[in-house]
């Protein structure tokens, strides 16, 4: 109880457990998507024919585009490219549409800022599909091969937010419990009550739990909280199992306790916790594979990022929220969390009790 009163009555701890992940819901939830929308595109349109007129009328007319700059010399084209003021441009030859009239496979210059590779390569497959289209209106009598039909599974309007939202339950859920258990013993040395705990009767486990259990608790709600948000709030379906999404996420904070009890033991003051807290977190969310997927990794990080708790419990959490994945696919993911909290709690008593000798 006194733990927990500590944690609710310091502005500070209230201002760093409660604040940020609620606005960095908010504010993620929006922000983090890798779509291309509103950029804007260079044309070079050296040809006045009706096939460059067709080509740049479909370019002003796609959702993703939000301005097509004219230019009218080649060195402009570049220089929007060099300041970055356009992601793509297009070069379109002077005999563009004769060719095509013609009978001939036309071309045009495509140039891509290559410092926004992904969005660069996105946006490349947009203008590619533009092309096909003006050139399925080209002969239109031609026999077209069949087209290829994609479904997307579990996701078929290919929402990013129904990914985001719930990854970010995880990564918003392991930086409020490693800050609060980071916290825990450090404040304790600052404020000069860490002696008055040495002499006190009290044994090295129950110091454990009790450091444990409040951040346990409020990471489980604020865990909770934001499922609630993904679910009511912006409409994410959830057809997994809500009873073994509360196992896993209750073994989730388990060990991300361990880890942020064992920053803690080490730290001197609440600034060195909360950095070793940062220290910890940031490499454990780009290890995870919410952003990339853990596979494309050399060999000796996808070892690493497998006793990272995040990357079994982001499996869970997404795979609970889109494709109510089976109880045998989410033990699959439990065992190893039950795993890392056994030996990061273990690990954590060790420190500690060093700390207290």
């Amino acid at each position: 109880m006194k733990e927990v009163l500590s944690v609710l009555r310091d502005p500070r701890s209230r201002m760093v457990v409660f604040v940020p992940p609620i606005l960095q819901l908010l504010v993620f939830a929006f922000a983090a998507t890798l779509e291309v929308r509103n950029v804007d595109v260079a044309v070079y349109n050296l040809d006045s024919g009706r096939w460059s007129y067709e080509m740049v009328q479909r370019l002003h007319s796609a959702r993703f585009i939000a301005h097509v700059r004219h230019v009218g010399s080649q060195h402009q084209l570049r220089e929007l490219i060099d300041y970055g003021e356009v992601i793509a441009a297009l070069a379109i030859p002077v005999d563009f549409s004769r060719t095509i009239a013609a009978g001939g496979s036309a071309r045009a210059q495509v140039l891509v800022d290559g410092r926004r590779s992904n969005s660069g390569q996105i946006t490349v497959s947009y203008l590619s599909t533009i092309a096909a289209d003006v050139g399925a209106e080209v002969v239109p009598d031609a026999q077209a091969p069949t087209p290829v039909v994609v479904r997307h599974w579990f996701n078929p309007n290919l929402t990013y937010r129904w990914f985001v939202v719930p990854g970010l339950t995880g990564i918003l859920a392991l930086f409020s419990s490693l800050l609060i258990t980071s916290l825990s013993i450090a404040r304790e040395r600052e404020l000069g009550t860490f002696d008055q705990l040495l002499v006190s009767p009290t044994s090295t486990p129950e110091i454990i739990v009790s450091k444990s259990l409040p951040a346990l608790a409020i990471g489980t709600v604020l865990g909770l909280f934001m499922v609630g948000a993904a679910v009511f709030g912006f409409g994410i379906p959830f057809t997994g199992s809500s009873v073994l999404l509360l196992a896993s996420l209750v073994l989730f904070i388990l060990s991300v306790v361990g880890i942020g009890l064992m920053i803690s033991a080490v730290s001197m003051t609440q600034q060195q916790a909360i950095l070793g807290a940062f220290a910890i977190g940031v490499p454990a969310v780009l290890m995870s594979g919410f952003a990339t997927p853990v596979e494309n990794m050399p060999l000796a990080l996808r070892w690493l990022a497998q006793v990272i708790p995040l990357t079994h419990f982001l499996v869970i959490v997404e795979g609970s929220f889109l494709k109510a994945m089976p109880p045998g696919d989410i033990l699959a993911s439990l065992w190893p969390l039950a795993v890392i909290a056994v030996a990061t709690l273990t690990l954590a008593t060790s420190f500690v009790r060093g700390r207290l000798q």
